[in-house]
């Protein structure tokens, strides 16, 4: 976990590889359980809101933008491991998609989210996710996350137009 996990010192010593390893580490077992458990309901709830290239695009913008707010906004957090701030951003860009309908569901899958990152920005952790994790949760990730996935959905919506003919 040390040699992959987001290390501040590490990643100012040219170990590049840590902004995108730092996410696909976890403190242990119970901690990668919890993350996959989240990627197959964030799936269920979301996954065909976008085609596999959105979601790369997706999933990269919200790595970059957890990884540039912990550098830039964070400078006291020297580590850090998880999906969940990843995990945050493709549930919200999904959610994006899906507002377009407005169906009960949705809005009410937005409620909760909008909900529980207020909660996390005002309280912490949600009670009994840093015993189930197995360690501490930075909850920073999951805002930042969040307006990463935000970023990444509305980035799919731009459309190139080529060129006309001179």
């Amino acid at each position: 976990m040390e040699w992959l996990r987001f290390d501040r010192d590490g990643i100012a010593a040219g170990e590049f590889w840590r902004l995108l390893s730092g996410h696909l580490t976890h403190l242990g077992w119970s901690h990668f359980a919890l993350n996959s458990a989240g990627l197959i309901l964030v799936w269920y709830l979301v996954g065909a809101a976008y085609s596999p290239l959105a979601w790369l695009l997706i999933a990269a913008v919200a790595i970059a933008t957890i990884d540039v707010c912990f550098w830039f906004l964070n400078p006291e957090l020297t580590w850090y491991v998880g999906l969940s701030g990843l995990l945050h951003g493709l549930l919200v860009a999904g959610i994006l998609v899906r507002l377009r309908d407005l169906n009960a569901e949705t809005v009410i899958l937005a409620a909760l989210i909008v909900a529980k990152l207020a909660w996390e920005q005002f309280n912490g952790p949600l009670p009994g996710s840093e015993t189930t994790s197995g360690g501490p949760v930075i909850v920073d990730a999951h805002l930042y996350g969040a307006a990463g996935g935000v970023l990444g959905g509305l980035l799919t919506r731009i459309r190139v137009q080529p060129r006309a003919s001179l």
